[in-house]
């Protein structure tokens, strides 16, 4: 009976897997499972673009291989949660597990049949081959659908655990919850989680068939939240369906949320709803020609950039925001998970070309976090500051969006946000030393333990950003101030070694000095963020050929930055975490975003065969169409933007109002939908394993001068047509 229960459950399964709207189906291209071992961090489960909700296995205890709930090579599943963090580096959320199961131990967990597991854009399956249950989940925005089939004889229940969350400490972390049986259909509540987060959220659990019992397990020290045990009436081949509305504001809004996206019980109209968004979204970044593998590492880079930013106004457009109070966004729209440290880099300059509708938004919700706590976000998961990191990166992803007119907020309203983020201190803010900063015109070594120089290149660099926005709206005096700011990184360049180096107050160069040494955090010794010297020197986004310059020149600064990817792959610790350095060619870290714009350096010492070398040997190492295909954290989709920008031959080396510099590209041909029914074409012309090198650039029929493109460009459309060569140019 189950083997014939299971093949029917699952060729329905692969139906609905394989099925799509009108129109070419991008999604059969996405394997949710690449990132999903080694330290990718990424989860297989259903997702809306940008949606509130994630539904997804959560196959082991927290630990920070778990830091999404999820790793591809575990066989338990300890249930289907709602919330989950893309490719993050610290575990939280997993709000709301739930559990189908069969027998009477309610501790138990369920076995993945690896061999049924399904994941696609919105849509994932497994079968619990112990209990006899097949698991199939998809969702809206705010609403997540699951659906549990009954594969053997045998008595099914439901467990309902409100306890759990994808954090370190699991028995702890909620402070408060408050649980009601609304009905036997029916079990809301709320609660209040202290993790790396602390933040509330509300939820609606419901069900298409009533529960004929229930039970809550006994509560083990320190536990707030309810655990309930439900029974079903359910016989082999029976489903039942359960829908469980979210929302960070009240049982309410769950409740409205639920009403409003999903009020039926449709889970083929629902699942089919969501791929629909997916293909929308993948189709204005179209893919042709190259491999299968290259074609799935493409569509997965895709569909993992837009899993974030994600939406956290319910329906009505309220939320809870970074100070804990209700309000209402602008245009119904909050965005969070701003891993901005990650994605100012590239993924946000890759929002401006593909969904430039969305870059107002982001705009609004920045300037929202600044209005609830005095400063503009830092990194922000679930609409709540973490301070995680260093800079504030708010600040290049707003001036960029002003800078290409993609936000109707006025100029100065966003650069008084910006001034007093980078000028003012605040309470509560960690690594905000602006008095020091600027009596010494760096951050000192011995006043500041851990990170000081990668401090003072990052602030530099949001300084620039400030200055240019000055300047833009007529503020003269603040942008000669900025401007002075910007350039503090050749304060803490060591003319003798070539390298960025510590500075104590007294103008002394920090001794001993290994530019191997791995710095993690404020509390090592060391003077740099989950980097190294080697790493951290070339972080001068705003004056790449002021760095040319100081290093001696083209020739000898391409020499210099040719040795960092022949250094020995080794990972010398000055204490602290250093899994986060990963991805190495010599000490070039690819998996860490400061190295990001590093291979893209050579093009400004005439030196384009190296870049055209690296950026090759990185996909073909780095970037793999399997679970542990990817090198490190996601981040919130920086990694795959690197990926997507890089495959079409060009890289936003300075993010912010500075264009893009060209590569080589790595698939045959890409199409963008730039907006107002414009296309931006890239064609790799003659592209093969050998034939790497590009010997020249067209666009639009004529040789592009220099190795730069501008925004403008792209957004008016066009075609930019690379010849490829097997041997070097210079």
């Amino acid at each position: 009976m189950r083997s014939f229960l299971f093949a029917i459950v699952a060729a329905a399964s692969f139906g609905m897997v394989v099925a799509c709207s009108a129109g070419e189906d991008y999604a059969q291209f996405v394997n949710p499972f690449i990132g999903c071992a080694y330290n990718g961090h990424t989860f297989p489960g259903a997702a809306y673009p940008s949606g509130l909700v994630q539904p997804s296995p959560d196959s082991g205890r927290p630990d920070w291989q778990h830091c999404s709930g999820y790793v591809y090579g575990d066989t338990n599943i300890y249930g289907f949660s709602q919330t989950h963090l893309s490719g993050t580096g610290v575990p939280d959320m997993g709000d709301v597990l739930l559990l189908p199961f069969t027998g009477d131990d309610p501790e138990a967990v369920g076995i993945n049949d690896k061999a049924t597991e399904v994941a696609t854009p919105g849509y994932y399956a497994a079968t619990l081959s112990n209990f006899g249950v097949r698991a199939e989940l998809t969702c809206t925005k705010r609403v997540s659908l699951h659906r549990y089939t009954l594969l053997k004889n045998a008595p099914f229940r439901l467990l309902l655990d409100l306890q759990w969350g994808n954090v370190y400490r699991q028995l702890t972390h909620v402070a408060e919850a408050e649980n009601k049986v609304e009905s036997v259909w029916t079990i809301s509540g709320s609660s209040y989680s202290r993790a790396w987060l602390c933040r509330r959220y509300a939820f609606v659990v419901t069900f298409d068939k009533p529960f004929t019992a229930k039970r809550i397990l006994p509560k083990k020290k320190g536990e707030k939240g309810d655990r309930y045990v439900l029974d079903f009436d359910l016989k082999p081949g029976d489903r039942l369906q359960v829908k469980v509305g979210y929302s960070t504001v009240d049982v309410e809004g769950a409740h409205r949320n639920l009403i409003a996206e999903l009020p039926g019980w449709d889970f083929e109209a629902t699942r089919d709803a969501c791929r629909h968004a997916w293909n929308r979204l993948l189709s204005r970044c179209v893919m042709e020609g190259g491999t299968p593998a290259q074609r799935e590492n493409f569509y997965t880079a895709l569909y993992h950039l837009f899993l974030t930013p994600i939406n956290l106004a319910d329906v009505d457009g309220r939320y809870r925001g970074a100070d804990d109070k209700v309000m209402t966004a602008e245009n119904g729209v909050y965005y969070t998970h701003l891993s901005l440290w990650d994605t100012f880099r590239a993924a946000h300059p890759l929002y401006t070309i593909l969904t430039p509708e969305n870059a107002d938004g982001f705009v609004r919700s920045m300037l929202g976090h600044y209005r609830a706590l005095g400063y503009l976000p830092v990194i922000a998961y679930a609409g709540k500051e973490t301070f995680c990191m260093i800079g504030n990166h708010s600040v290049p992803v707003m001036v960029d969006a002003f800078s290409k007119g993609l936000t109707t907020v006025p100029g100065k309203e966003i650069f008084e946000a910006i001034d007093q983020s980078l000028s003012v201190k605040h309470q509560g803010k960690r690594k905000e030393d602006w008095d020091i900063y600027d009596k010494y015109g760096y951050y000192p070594c011995d006043l500041i333990k851990g990170e000081s120089v990668s401090r003072t290149l990052e602030c530099g660099y949001n300084d620039w950003c400030a200055a240019w926005l000055a300047r833009k709206t007529g503020n003269a005096e603040r942008a000669a101030f900025y401007e002075k700011r910007a350039r503090y990184f050749r304060n803490v360049f060591d003319p003798e070694i070539g390298f960025m180096r510590g500075k104590d107050t007294n103008g002394k160069w920090r001794e001993p000095f290994d530019p191997i040494i791995i710095g993690h955090g404020a509390r090592t010794a060391n003077d740099f963020t989950e980097g190294n010297a080697w790493q951290y020197t070339w972080h001068v986004l705003q004056e790449p050929e002021t760095l040319v310059g100081l290093m001696g020149g083209k020739e000898k600064f391409a020499d210099k930055l040719s040795q960092l990817f022949v250094q020995p792959e080794t990972i010398k610790g000055a204490g602290g975490f250093t899994g986060d350095v990963s991805g190495l060619i010599g000490q070039y870290a690819h998996r860490n975003e400061p190295s990001h714009h590093v291979i893209y350096f050579f093009q400004y010492a005439d030196r384009p065969d190296k870049t055209a070398e690296l950026v090759r040997e990185v996909f073909d190492r780095l970037y793999l169409n399997k679970p542990d295909g990817l090198c490190g954290n996601d981040d919130c989709g920086q990694m795959s933007a690197w990926y997507l920008f890089s495959a079409m031959g060009f890289y936003p080396f300075n993010p912010c109002a500075g264009g893009y510099v060209l590569g080589a590209p790595q698939v045959p041909k890409v199409t963008l939908q730039v907006g107002g029914g414009k296309t931006f074409t890239v064609i790799a012309r003659d592209l093969s394993k050998e034939r790497k090198y590009v010997k020249s650039v067209t666009l639009n029929g004529k040789p592009l001068n220099g190795f730069k493109l501008t925004h403008d460009q792209v957004r008016d459309g066009g075609t930019l047509v690379f010849e490829m060569v097997d041997t070097p140019v210079r």
